[in-house]
């Protein structure tokens, strides 16, 4: 059975004669539908239909566009058994906590929220200089595609999460790309938002399904004259590669590339609690496999005795601990990879547990060591992300030196700082915090990074190449929104003729 694409609010047979099939990743099992790798020609359409469904978006009313989010949350509520079920299927991720009681209630949430902007209309920024009769506000910006994750089947899928939520909030239709390890679980979400669609009055293709296209087609997608801005999360090649193609075309794209998540921990606070700072860090770093974007991947240290006992309670646990999950074949291998660069670097091998035997894709959990003065002989290779279940610490000599570790830093997502409660290293947090700030999206204090909330202050993003626009956030609605909109300026246009929002 090959199953249909989503254009034009119809199901129907792709025009491509490849298919693939998903695996699950717990068994090493391939699962019984088959999908088809589209070809250009069903790009083709559905560009079309999105366009077409874009000049009807844009002037519809936000009542109607807040009632398909609030149809569609109701609808992911209602069938929440039968999509966890196949998530976990296609992800291994846990049923319980992860996807049903934490991811899809998340995603929920922010379709609702999503409604919630709509109906207010605050993102759109209008403003009005009465004396000149100028105003401007933003409006909706055209077509968007969405290409989703691997690690977040529902939160960041290409059919319910933030980036599509964001799009069609500001008036967008979106043509969804899932991930190829997850695609009966964007079909499900797919049928569930062509319902709401119609239930709410909407254009037919103001959601449409690709599941998966040829390197070239999803190059040439980004760049087409139709669409009008992009999202993509993923890994740092397949992004880049499509950067330059819609760079080159003059077209948006946002993008999550990579990221370490520098964690610094101080002594003073090793001591006052540094069993429990290590119980926080492993449950951080070894949670879901390590699959987080906001994986604490690098960990800076100063030299002393509490970071000695901190290292050897740390490597205890990550011997002791489950052996990493992971989700496909792929992320098994890249990760093996980075872990061998690193160690080619110069790592030091510190802690590695066993590998889970019932697992199709597993990998021990790994822990690795390296000098600050042989980490800045080579910052680059030693900020390698090794996405999944391994992670690096780095020992300084001094604060100085730390510092220097932080000023070689990439772009980040996040940035955490731990220091003693008693206020006994705040000059050090201050000179270290100085260099980490501009380095991040987000700065933490005394918590670990992987928890992404739904708020409105939220920013996940920052510098390259955490994402390619450091003014942007993927989550946090209503500035998420603004990613998908254009400025529209009237100039001593009359007043029956404005936007209502920017009327007198």
């Amino acid at each position: 059975m090959i199953r249909d694409i989503l254009v034009d609010g119809s199901w129907r047979p792709s025009s491509g004669t490849e298919t693939f099939q998903a695996v699950n990743p717990l068994t090493g099992d391939t699962l019984p539908a088959q999908f088809p790798i589209s070809t250009w020609d069903d790009c083709d359409r559905a560009l079309t239909a999105a366009a077409a469904a874009f000049e009807v978006l844009r002037e519809t009313p936000g009542d109607r566009i807040a009632a398909f989010f609030d149809r569609y949350a109701e609808s992911l509520q209602e069938h929440a058994d039968e999509l966890v079920a196949q998530a976990h299927l296609e992800s291994g991720l846990p049923t319980t906590p992860r996807l049903r009681d934490v991811e899809l209630p998340r995603t929920i949430n922010q379709l609702r929220l999503a409604a919630e902007a709509v109906r207010d209309g605050g993102w759109r920024l209008p403003t009005i200089d009465a004396a000149a009769n100028i105003r401007s506000y933003l409006a909706p910006i055209g077509p968007v595609c969405v290409f989703g994750p691997s690690n977040f089947p529902f939160a960041f899928g290409a059919v319910a999460g933030g980036d599509f939520a964001a799009a069609i909030a500001a008036g967008n239709p979106v043509i969804a790309k899932a991930h190829p390890l997850h695609p009966e679980t964007a079909r499900m979400l797919a049928v569930l938002a062509v319902e709401a669609l119609r239930d709410a009055g909407l254009p037919s293709a103001t959601v449409q399904l690709l599941y998966h296209l040829k390197p070239e087609d999803g190059e040439r997608l980004v760049s087409d004259h139709r669409i009008a801005a992009s999202a993509f999360t993923g890994s740092k090649p397949s992004g880049l590669r499509l950067k330059r193609a819609a760079d080159d075309a003059g077209k948006l794209i946002f993008l999550e590339l990579s990221s370490t998540n520098p964690v610094v921990i101080l002594p003073g606070v090793l001591a006052e609690r540094g069993p429990q700072l290590a119980t926080e860090f492993c449950d951080s770093a070894l949670m879901g496999g390590g699959q987080f974007c906001t994986n604490p991947g690098i960990v800076l240290l100063l030299a002393s005795e509490p970071t000695e006992a901190f290292i050897r309670d740390v490597s205890q646990q990550y011997q002791a601990r489950p052996a990493g999950r992971l989700m496909s074949a792929g992320v098994v291998a890249a990760l093996n990879a980075s872990v061998a660069t690193l160690r080619t670097a110069g790592a030091a091998l510190i802690a590695e547990g066993s590998a889970a035997d019932t697992a199709a894709f597993t990998h021990a959990n790994t822990l690795l060591r390296v000098s600050a003065s042989d980490w800045l002989g080579q910052p680059q290779t030693f900020q390698t992300e090794a996405f999944g279940n391994a992670s690096l610490f780095v020992v300084a000599a001094s604060v100085a030196e730390a510092s220097e570790v932080l000023r070689a830093l990439e772009g980040n997502l996040t940035g955490c700082i731990y220091s003693a409660k008693d206020g006994s290293e705040d000059a050090d947090y201050d000179a270290l915090a100085h260099v980490l700030r501009p380095r991040v999206g987000r700065l933490l204090n005394d918590k670990m990074p992987t928890g992404v909330a739904v708020s409105p202050a939220m920013n996940h993003g920052g510098p390259y190449p955490a994402t390619g626009n450091p003014h942007f956030t993927a989550v946090g609605i209503p500035a998420s929104i603004r990613r998908f909109t254009a400025l529209h300026c009237f100039d001593n246009v009359r007043q029956h003729r404005l936007p209502a929002c920017l009327r007198d």
